[in-house]
């Protein structure tokens, strides 16, 4: 299938009339695979469908404009444009449909997607940047509508970054800046709080970004008039037309089905993108949506008759057919006559995509059917692993969950039995596991070599008479080394900017190193978080501060589905490395006292969580972390910026190490862990402890995600037999995780001589002011009495009741 048209000037006719025709085949060729496509799902062969139909002309023409080095962020229904780019084929598209777990069959997500989700490979098989600048590229798609936004953003800004900032080694990343970012939306889509926060955003940075709005009238069944104010969202958005200073967008109109029109808008749009770093919205009408929304329903059942007499009739892809007959381009049956040919490639394309995808299965079936047949043949239970067997051979079309759990039947059935047959099984499932497992479960972190997991820790250093300082003034000095050892690295949030951030953290950045490394942005977290994401994608490390932690709530989604899945959903083929500082535990009130981490470490699995204690701490998790290629989210303690610390003579080099706990007080009768904030008052209230004969040791996790990876606290349970975590969330959050992770990982319950025991904030949020802190979250007297109580429980006659 010839791909990657492009518009050239001086064309010949039969240049262009070739051009025009190579466009069709590839408009039919993705509208071929949607009616298959449907039919597949129908059948049972896959488990659900969504499809670019009705889009195919349009996205020729964005595929057109569209460079090398250039970034998507789009709709999952981009099928023709991943086509017309040359990173989509036929056997590719029904790979995806099928769930074909390898990387080769299925390069989009092995599997791990829904079809209809596209992207390319920004990493080779190692983990290292590709030349971006010397491809096509598409950033990842999600299914939450428009949560493409954000990321968009970021991709854009990234441009503007290397256009104008000094000293970063672009190469495999940008040529001078000249790249755009194009994203795409469905109309009904626009609706959503994300779309609006990244046009605004992107309106305020000026930002290369264009903005395709694919608008059918329809989101799922329910009418624009449902959906949008005026049922137009170009016309709602005049307000950000461009003045006479350039500021805003330019927004442009075109028809759907206006083969002609479209490219013209769409050079256009990518000529003022790429030249004037502007950023340009294309509100793309009249389309059509010809088998609904998705697999789960007709849309028959919506639209009226003559909705759908238009719908026939301003078909897109009938509308090109039209313009190429009365532009002499081509007959009705030299046309016809494609189509046929190209029903037939797509039918050859499915049947080898599903061979590829079902030879694999069988040849594990057949395996497990030889050795299920040895293991009947010895064992007492033969009728009934027989039939297993017999089940299982008859299945024309086996699944991996079929194939497994047979296995796994037949196993009970010898549970008592001692043969080789029964070893062979048991060998073969354990590989089985081994081997297919990851299939479906790795890449959640990276795997390269430049895991942060492989950076090993370097202490602090310090002078004989080290200065004891304000704490900020040590997260500020290791920024300052950062900025000046890593020029590729930029920090922005609110108030991060011209005062220095809201803890003077950042004092005097911005001066030293310029307001596009050191940037203030407004109230809009979930943005923040998609500038970080984008800019990440495409090879700058950035830093994005949410304010404060009970903030991170409004770019939690933006974490969770994107960010944490992105090395996840592509099999380790992208990144974005994106650090996210904030500040949470104690203060004063229920907005400005967040330790709600148990959520937190309960939707971003993919990212490290790491709640050091004191800045030098944080500042080594800094450093750590942008030696890594992962993302991580830093919770500094909101209230230890102005309490002394050492200033260390390595700034920028120290590094904390993810996963590895500190002891630091030494016990003997009960092992206390906690985190953050909270280990002040575990300390102090240890110290009271041990006026009543009580010798607690303190372990400070540091990172909850990863947790403990040496296994360090169940050493400490070893040693003292007793277990209390101590947290400032709610009863149940990540409290609990952390006593999982010390039972039921570690197996600390064979240590233990006294019930283990956690003690929390209350279920409410705290209560304003110092008395609301207090009976809000553990106090120095509810450790110690909490404490006591055990020892009491153990021996009440040394430790009588307390109340």
């Amino acid at each position: 299938m010839q791909t990657n048209s492009t518009v050239k000037k001086d064309l010949s006719f039969e240049d262009f009339k070739a051009e025009v025709l190579n466009d069709y085949k590839l408009a039919v060729t993705s509208r071929e695979c949607s009616l298959l496509g449907r039919r597949e799902v129908l059948t049972g062969k896959a488990k659900f469908g969504i499809f670019g139909d009705g889009k195919e002309v349009p996205q020729l023409a964005l595929a057109k404009a569209f460079e090398n080095g250039d970034f998507r962020s789009g709709y999952y229904r981009d099928q023709t444009f991943m086509m017309a780019i040359g990173e989509l084929s036929i056997e590719q598209f029904f790979a995806g449909l099928y769930a074909n777990t390898d990387l080769k069959e299925e390069p989009m997500s092995a599997g791990r997607q829904m079809g209809g989700h596209f992207a390319t490979h920004s990493l080779d098989e190692n983990g290292n940047w590709k030349n971006l600048t010397q491809q096509k590229n598409s950033s990842a798609d999600i299914s939450p509508t428009a949560g493409q936004m954000p990321r968009l953003l970021g991709l854009a800004q990234a441009s503007k970054i290397y256009r104008h900032v000094d000293g970063i080694n672009t190469t495999n990343f940008s040529v001078n800046g000249n790249e755009v970012a194009w994203g795409t939306i469905g109309n009904a889509s626009t609706s959503e709080g994300l779309f609006f926060e990244t046009i605004n955003a992107a309106g305020v940075l000026q930002v290369p970004m264009v903005m395709s709005i694919w608008d059918d009238e329809y989101g799922i069944s329910v009418h624009a008039r449902h959906q949008t104010t005026k049922e137009n969202i170009s016309e709602i958005l005049k307000g950000f037309q461009r003045d006479e200073n350039h500021n805003g967008y330019e927004i442009l109109r075109v028809k759907g089905w206006d083969y002609a029109a479209l490219i013209e808008t769409y050079q256009t749009a990518s000529k003022i993108a790429r030249e004037e770093h502007v950023p340009v919205l294309i509100h793309v009408q009249e389309l059509t949506q010809p088998q609904g929304h998705s697999t789960s329903g007709s849309h028959e059942r919506y639209k009226d008759e003559n909705r759908l007499a238009w719908e026939a009739e301003y078909d897109c892809n009938a509308k090109l057919r039209e313009w190429i007959i009365a532009n002499g381009i081509a007959t009705d049956e030299e046309l016809s006559v494609i189509e046929k040919d190209i029903a037939k490639s797509v039918r050859e394309g499915k049947k080898a995509a599903w061979t590829a995808f079902t030879k694999p299965l069988k040849d594990e079936q057949n395996e497990l059917v030889a050795i299920l047949k040895e293991v009947a043949n010895t064992s007492s239970n033969k009728v009934f692993i027989e039939k297993l067997t017999n089940d299982l051979a008859e299945i024309k079309e086996p699944i991996r969950k079929e194939i497994l759990s047979t296995a796994r039947k037949a196993l009970r059935y010898v549970v008592n039995e001692t043969s080789a047959s029964k070893t062979s099984l048991v060998s073969w499932i354990n590989n089985y596991m081994e081997t297919i497992q990851p299939k479906y479960s790795s890449h959640l972190y990276s795997e390269s070599e430049n895991s942060a997991l492989n950076i090993a820790e370097v202490k602090p250093t310090y002078n004989d008479n080290a200065e004891e300082v304000d704490a900020r003034l040590v997260i500020r000095d290791n920024f300052d080394a950062i900025f000046s050892k890593y020029p590729e690295t930029l920090v922005f949030g609110e108030d991060a900017g011209h005062i220095g951030d809201v803890n003077q953290g950042l004092e005097g950045m911005q001066e030293k190193y310029g307001e596009l490394r050191v940037s203030d942005v407004g109230i809009r977290e979930a943005t923040i978080l998609g500038q970080g994401i984008g800019m990440a994608m495409r090879g700058l490390r950035p830093i994005a501060e949410i304010q404060y932690l009970d903030y991170i709530l409004y770019a939690l989604q933006i974490m969770s589905d994107d960010l944490a899945t992105l090395q996840y959903r592509t099999k380790g083929r992208q990144k974005a490395p994106l650090i996210i500082r904030t500040r949470g535990h104690r203060l004063e009130g229920i907005w400005h006292s967040g330790s709600q981490m148990g959520g937190i470490i309960n939707l971003v699995r993919g990212i490290h969580v790491l709640v050091p204690r004191n800045m030098t701490k944080a500042a080594g998790f800094y450093n750590t972390l942008l030696e890594g290629d992962e993302p991580g989210l830093i919770v500094e303690c909101l209230n230890g910026y102005r309490l002394k610390e050492k200033m260390p003579t390595n700034l920028g080099e120290f590094k904390t190490p993810l996963g590895v706990v500190e002891t630091i007080r030494e016990g003997e009768d009960i092992t206390l862990v906690s985190y953050g904030s909270t280990l002040r008052i575990i300390e102090q209230a240890a110290k009271e402890l041990m006026e009543v004969g009580i010798d607690a040791e303190i372990i400070d996790v540091q990172s909850l995600l990863p947790f403990d990876l040496n296994h360090d606290i169940v050493k400490s349970v070893a040693k003292t037999n007793r277990l209390m975590v101590i947290d400032e969330d709610v009863p149940g959050g990540a409290s609990a995780f952390i006593l999982n992770e010390i039972l039921n990982t570690q197996n600390a319950y064979e240590h233990l001589d006294s019930k283990p025991v956690t003690l929390t904030a209350q279920q409410h949020r705290p209560a304003y002011g110092t008395d609301g802190d207090y009976f809000s979250k553990p106090s120095v007297e509810d450790v110690f009495e909490a404490v006591y109580k055990v020892f009491h429980e153990v021996n009440p006659e040394d430790f009588p009741k307390l109340l």
